[in-house]
């Protein structure tokens, strides 16, 4: 007769352990990881290492910023404007109409700033002023130039297929502190490219999915309680106890756990989120540094301010994506679009990284500005008004806990076509924020289908240079 059918992971490696005893110690191990998961998947957790960071903003220039119109100054590209260059690489050359392309001058001037002497350009005057705090890599890098993918990559590090985003590792990597919000907060206008995806938790356990706000009169709807709160934790309870009764019978059910946590998680939701999002207790200088009018509940900096608040009352990961009414940074048509793009977010980022050091919160907040690819030096005639996508070089920066301020690492060719030395490719990048979360990239692991992840895959170097 055939043995009785193994339900679940559990009573899989119970059943060999009692049988053969083969690999007792790892079988153990790796029921103690998910009964702990299991039981409390948001219990806080310590990372590998102690670090100054404990939590993340995460800024999401959308469409693809142009890394030679705002960070990485190129005054051989302005003095070659409207000269030929080899199309060498075959997403030039057999791209129609792009059999010649011919450089392009950007459009915005560069000057130094702070007393690093880091340059910048006009289109970010305010965050210009914070560059003694911020360590800019100007050698990023990546593997795709389809801003689905290329946006799939640099929140999950896979390029096609889906996979845990960066908040849901972060979160399952550090579980969370306040328990009355998500451990893990999205805020954005509208869906971005690759949609959900960029704040899914995949394989991970549900607990570790993203939280998406949507700015507005209701950031979250449908929070406001529609019973006494008395009843409701007593409803509560008694709901808890059958639950606990049905999970027990299923230990290894991590959806299950997620959809058992989320209705307490909720319960404290209906008395933090209205808090966390009101705005009316800032003061009128706090509003104003952000571009803000009283009362506002929408665009960047309101953002901005609600990240400040959230990371404040104890949430790990926030990420602002900037989908707002102007569009995105896909600037194809005219590299104009980037001016009022670039004004909506300057002054609010500035604003977020002066408030979050005035409050002693930059000590132990990360801070990471980036975008999916830049856009290229080059276009197939001189006079074109806007840029292609280019994967090939684009800038990003860190500010905050562990980083080393007024730093500038990497270097692209004269007319920031290539990377020079000092590449960072986006598992590096990811790589990094981990490290400075007190992670090593290569044990944050979950086992799927038979191996275990990661966030870098089978890739990824810290960039020690960046680091305090």
């Amino acid at each position: 007769m055939l043995p009785p059918i193994l339900t679940n992971r559990r009573s899989i490696l119970s059943s060999v352990v009692g049988s053969t005893l083969l690999f007792p110690a790892i079988v153990d191990q790796l029921l103690a990881d998910n009964r702990e998961l299991g039981t409390d998947p948001l219990m806080p957790r310590e990372p590998h290492f102690p670090a100054k960071a404990k939590r993340v903003i995460f800024l999401f220039m959308t469409g693809g910023v142009s890394h030679v119109d705002t960070f990485d100054p190129k005054p051989a590209l302005t003095k070659d404007h409207g000269k030929e260059i080899k199309a060498d690489h075959p997403e030039i050359k057999d791209r129609p109409g792009y059999e010649r392309i011919f450089l392009k001058k950007p459009q915005w001037e560069f000057a130094p700033h702070g007393q690093c002497g880091t340059e910048v350009s006009t289109l970010f005057p305010h965050v210009a002023t914070c560059v003694d705090d911020i360590a800019l890599i100007r050698s990023m890098h990546t593997s795709h130039s389809n801003h689905y993918n290329a946006t799939l990559g640099m929140h999950t590090g896979s390029f096609a297929q889906s996979r845990p985003s960066i908040g849901s590792w972060m979160t399952y990597g550090l579980g969370t502190i306040n328990r009355n919000l998500p451990g893990f907060i999205v805020i954005a206008p509208k869906q971005t490219y690759a949609g959900t995806q960029v704040y899914a938790n995949d394989f991970l356990p549900g607990a570790f999915q993203g939280t998406l706000v949507v700015p507005g009169s209701e950031p979250i709807r449908n929070v406001a309680p529609r019973t006494p709160a008395a009843k409701q934790r007593m409803e509560l309870e008694a709901l808890k106890a059958i639950n606990q009764e049905h999970l027990a019978a299923r230990p290894m059910d991590g959806s299950l756990a997620a959809r058992v946590q989320s209705f307490e998680t909720a319960f404290g939701m209906q008395t933090a989120v209205p808090e966390v999002f009101d705005l009316s207790g800032e003061s009128d200088a706090t509003l104003e540094s952000y571009g803000l009018k009283r009362g506002q509940t929408t665009g960047f900096g309101w953002q901005c301010l609600a990240a400040r608040r959230l990371v404040e009352r104890g949430v790990r990961f926030v990420e602002l994506i900037d989908t707002g009414s102007s569009g995105n940074w896909d600037a194809h048509g005219d590299m104009m679009t980037h001016e009022p793009l670039a004004k909506n977010v300057d002054q609010p980022i500035a604003a977020l990284l002066k408030d979050l050091k005035q409050r002693g919160m930059l000590d132990d907040t990360l801070v990471v500005w980036t975008t999916e690819f830049g856009r290229t030096p080059f276009n197939n005639t001189a006079e074109a008004k806007g840029r292609e996508h280019h994967p090939w070089a684009f800038s990003s920066w860190l500010a905050g806990a562990g980083v080393k301020p007024g730093t500038v690492y990497g270097e692209t060719d004269e007319h920031g076509v290539r990377v020079a030395n000092n590449g960072v490719h986006v598992h590096d990048f990811h790589a990094t924020i981990l490290h400075l979360m007190g992670f090593d990239h290569e044990k944050l692991t979950f086992r799927h289908s038979g191996r275990d992840y990661r966030l870098t895959d089978v890739e990824g170097n810290v960039v020690q240079a960046v680091l305090a």
